[in-house]
């Protein structure tokens, strides 16, 4: 198949944001679970073209501490 844009695959899927107005996101890093055609399961990682090989460890390490800790948005102190 070949490299693709994933945009309305991601829709077909379901996959939302939480994102405020005026939020202006800047680079993604997807992980795709497939299924192949023969039955076996892989991953499959696409990133946005700017996305850095700095930024996209660092977006994973959030990840991970949001999946096993939860995540709880700062608030201004004013």
């Amino acid at each position: 198949m070949g490299d693709g844009k994933i945009g309305q695959l991601l829709d077909s899927l379901g996959v939302v944001a939480d994102l405020d107005e005026g939020d202006m996101p800047v680079d993604a890093h997807v992980l795709l679970k497939v299924v192949k055609a023969d039955g076996t399961v892989s991953l499959v990682k696409a990133v946005s073209e700017s996305l850095d090989w700095i930024s996209a460890v660092g977006m994973l390490t959030a990840a991970l501490h949001i999946e096993n800790n939860g995540y709880t948005a700062a608030h201004d102190d004013d």
